[in-house]
């Protein structure tokens, strides 16, 4: 083989490495199609994360339009609301003399 032809096979290998190294780490290149992948599957999954929650948040505004024991229970936990027929009692505290 001439010198000639080793210098063409040698500059010919180091373009297809230089495309390769182009390919694999440019800007939109493979490593970014990586990236983006993974980025699209947490957004996914966040989105299908968001759909659970509407759908139960969905399903409790139905129970407040519609459910009075519901309601009541709402009421009772979040806002400490009392019945009408209901006393609170309140224990005595260990503390005092």
């Amino acid at each position: 083989m001439s010198l000639g032809k080793k210098i063409l096979l040698f500059l010919a290998i180091l373009v297809l490495f230089n495309l390769i190294l182009i390919v694999i780490f440019s800007d939109n290149g493979l490593v970014d199609l990586i990236l983006l992948r993974k980025e699209k599957e947490r957004s996914a999954e966040k989105n299908r994360e968001i759909i659970r929650e509407n759908l139960s948040l969905y399903r409790e505004i139905e129970r407040l339009k519609h459910d009075p024991e519901f309601i009541e229970s709402v009421a009772r936990k979040e806002l400490g609301v009392v019945g009408k027929d209901e006393v609170i009692l309140k224990p005595r505290s260990s503390s005092t003399p």
